[in-house]
């Protein structure tokens, strides 16, 4: 009871941010599966997440000054609330039949702005409203929270799309959109951190601000490179992904394989919950991607139906929560919290500019090099080995990305830097 008590403020917050994710999440499920059986090219399905990401990482690395010197709450509010008018511009071109598919970059690409200013403000938030004993257990209920959405996004965004289309998809996200803002902005009290010399900070300096900090804190640098390579890596994964099921299995095959990556989370979450702390966090942190790495790439890679592919998901994300617990203690431990917005936005910007650029060559390399290069009928062994067809491309890709995954593992957890960073 005491714990809850403590928690009170942030259960709140978790639990409506979570309910908003939920329908955010729906949202872009329909408009992923729309544009692929629209265009059937995983590239343009992809730019939805470039077009997501790219001002994301070019804004983050100066929002962390607003999010430093602004009110928090306000922040998080005035972001969502132009998402939102956002979605509702889309359901009026769909009204009126005119959407197109720049619409939906255009709307990403706000959507990208809204959250390079949110998320350290949210980050800075959970901090301010959490006791430092509760850090991993928050972060396991936070992993919680996604693996829930991770399950029952696919399930209610094809109830809710066969029932009334798009549209029912958005007007059900926008409700829950209203309940996380009302709660937000009537129950939740967010304290604020005493300002020192950020009141004075131009964007630059702010930026300049936490780049000084990760230099002189080699080992949180050294971990946000390593994160930054995985994100490369685990993009080009998720932007062959389509490509690889719905191609030779179909949406409902998608739906599934998404269900287990929501599933394995789940109970991933559970296991950060009540896991006590690891002798070193950051081997922790590489152990558990090496298992992610070397599991699910090579089983869509040489998999041929939904069971192997479910079967890879289940390892290639089980350990996530318990990574991503370690990877949220160890940084709102080290870093003091009048400075976490600046050093949150410029991890922001380090960690995830390889998002877009990861999803682009996915995108490009299954399209334009891959699929046509098996289309060619190579030697039989490669036939073999991934297959014929449609599909057959983004298998060599996973193959490649499985290699790469498992290379970058080893080479960072020998790393000295990471090795110390709990120590520090």
């Amino acid at each position: 009871m005491k714990s809850f008590y403590e928690l009170r403020f942030f259960l709140i917050l978790w639990l409506t941010q979570a309910f908003s994710s939920l329908g955010s999440a729906m949202t872009n499920f329909a408009l992923v599966l729309w544009l692929y059986q629209d265009s059937g090219s995983a590239l343009k399905t992809a730019m939805l997440t470039v077009c997501s990401y790219a001002p994301y990482v070019l804004l983050s690395i100066f929002a962390g000054v607003i999010s430093d010197r602004w009110n928090k709450k306000a922040v998080m509010l005035v972001c969502d609330s132009v998402a939102a008018a956002g979605t509702l511009v889309i359901v009026l071109f769909l009204q009126l039949r005119l959407l197109a598919v720049w619409h939906l970059y255009l709307l990403n690409a706000c959507n990208g702005l809204m959250n390079a200013v949110q998320s350290p403000a949210s980050d800075v938030a959970t901090t301010l409203l959490t006791p430092k004993k509760y850090y991993q257990k928050t972060s396991g209920l936070r992993s919680f929270s996604n693996s829930l959405v991770s399950i029952l996004t696919p399930v209610l965004a094809t109830a809710f799309f066969a029932f009334g289309g798009l549209k029912a998809v958005i007007a059900f996200d926008l409700s829950t959109f209203a309940v996380a803002f009302l709660v937000l902005l009537l129950w939740i009290p967010i304290p604020e951190v005493p300002h020192t010399t950020e009141q004075t900070e131009s964007c630059l300096q702010a930026a300049k601000a936490g780049l000084v900090y990760l230099r002189s804190n080699r080992g949180i640098f050294w971990l946000i490179l390593f994160l930054s390579s995985i994100n490369l890596i685990a993009s080009m994964h998720q932007a062959a992904l389509p490509a690889r099921i719905l191609s030779q299995q179909g949406e409902t095959a998608l739906g599934i394989v998404n269900s287990c990556v929501g599933f394995a989370t789940l109970l991933g979450s559970l296991l950060a919950v009540f896991c006590p702390k690891p002798k070193n966090r950051a081997t922790a942190i590489c152990n558990c991607l090496l298992v992610a790495m070397s599991t699910e790439n090579f089983l869509l890679a040489f998999g041929r139906n939904p069971v192997i592919w479910c079967i890879g998901s289940i390892f290639g994300w089980g350990l996530i929560p318990l990574m991503r617990a370690n990877y949220d203690v160890l940084f709102r431990s080290s870093v003091p919290k009048e400075m976490q917005g600046r050093v949150y936005a410029v991890r922001n910007t380090l960690q995830f500019f390889t998002i877009p650029v990861g999803y682009f060559l996915g995108g490009f390399l299954v399209d334009d090099v891959l699929e046509p290069w098996m289309a060619a009928a190579p030697s039989e062994w490669l036939r073999q080995l991934f297959g014929t067809g449609l599909g057959s491309g983004a298998a060599v890709l996973f193959a490649g990305l499985g290699v790469a995954g498992v290379a970058v593992c080893l080479i960072f957890r020998n790393s000295a830097s990471l090795r110390a960073l709990d120590s520090e």
